[in-house]
């Protein structure tokens, strides 16, 4: 990846990353690439809100309900096939590019925005 152009403070506000607990994931096999569905709770206002990921290297559907995982929460929804996902869960790439997932290393409350 390049380096890019250097934001404001002001910018990086306009990104809303919050922290959710995922409290559904499912198998997405019409995906494209491997993907799981996602459910994530933000906790009131937000509530739950879904989205698709290419994580199935790392992750199985059943190891994903109980995990905190950042997401950025306002981008529109993307029709992805048959499935409108509403945020973007946040990864990693790993040595081979397969996606590590953004996680919290302690409980937090949901809903709870990055800064």
């Amino acid at each position: 990846m390049t380096e890019t152009a250097p934001i404001t403070f002001d910018d990086f506000l306009q990104v809303d990353v919050r922290v959710g607990t995922i409290v559904d994931a499912q198998p997405f096999p019409e995906a494209r690439r491997p993907a799981i569905k996602l459910w994530v709770d933000f906790g009131a206002p937000l509530g739950v809100k879904k989205t698709s990921a290419q994580i199935t290297v790392h992750y199985a559907v059943e190891d994903l309900v109980g995990k905190q995982v950042a997401a950025v929460v306002n981008f529109p929804p993307k029709q992805i096939g048959k499935f409108m996902s509403e945020i973007l869960v946040l990864g990693f790439p790993d040595d081979a590019g397969e996606v590590v997932l953004v996680t919290a290393d302690k409980p937090v409350p949901n809903g709870g925005r990055l800064y």
